[in-house]
């Protein structure tokens, strides 16, 4: 059995698999150390023909309880700005780049603080992502923020150097030609929430403008 302190979910990973059968085989993933204290894996949500991938951090406190991506506050503010920017949601295909709820809690209290997920529990997830990727192969993905950015773009991406502007997927290995396919990141949705009245406004503006470029590399 795989050890969780390997951190690589890849020994999970059903080979020549649909998307219903990756989903079962990640509700059974213990690739790393995140999945002891999650609720539930959180796999993707959407068609296998949808045409844009958008890809955001882990799971929030209500995706873990629900398993399914951004269902809690931040998922809304996804949603309206997908359809702000004029994309079809029937064609989205939604999912993180870790698919565990890491957070902590609340000192005295049952609260669960969100926790950013480091580099070695974004590698471990990766085969998931990728087989993804591979399954739905989408016409163009979104990052949605610096942890997605980095799973697909590598450990030096930086969102607020990057966003906005259509970049190029890399090979699945990460070597040799690209994949060819169209990438455009920008902020977390749950940037918008963080933000103070004024510069709430501001992000949200900045994340439609940026799904805005992604809608225009579909047509």
């Amino acid at each position: 059995m795989p050890d969780p302190d390997d951190y690589d979910a890849g020994p999970f990973v059903p080979e020549a698999a649909d998307l219903a059968a990756l989903r079962e085989a990640a509700a059974g993933c213990a690739g790393c150390p995140l999945f002891r204290e999650a609720t539930q894996t959180v796999f993707g949500s959407g068609t296998a023909t949808a045409r844009l991938m958008l890809v955001g951090e882990q799971p929030g406190d209500q995706e873990d309880r629900q398993g399914e991506p951004f269902v809690g506050p931040a998922g809304g503010v996804l949603s309206r700005a997908v359809a702000e920017a004029g994309i079809d949601p029937a064609q989205t295909y939604v999912t993180n780049a870790v698919k565990h709820f890491k957070f902590e809690r609340q000192a005295g209290g049952k609260r669960r603080i969100h926790k950013a997920p480091n580099l070695r529990e974004i590698s471990a997830c990766k085969p998931w992502l990728t087989s993804e990727l591979h399954l739905v192969a989408p016409e163009v993905v979104v990052a949605l923020g610096a942890t997605a950015g980095k799973s697909l773009l590598g450990s030096s991406f930086r969102v607020s150097q990057q966003r906005g502007v259509p970049l190029t997927l890399p090979a699945p290995d990460g070597k040799g030609e690209d994949d060819g396919t169209p990438l455009v990141a920008t902020i977390h949705p749950s940037a918008v929430l963080r933000a103070g009245d004024q510069a709430r406004k501001d992000a949200y503006a900045g994340l439609v403008s940026d799904l805005k470029v992604a809608a225009r590399l579909l047509r």
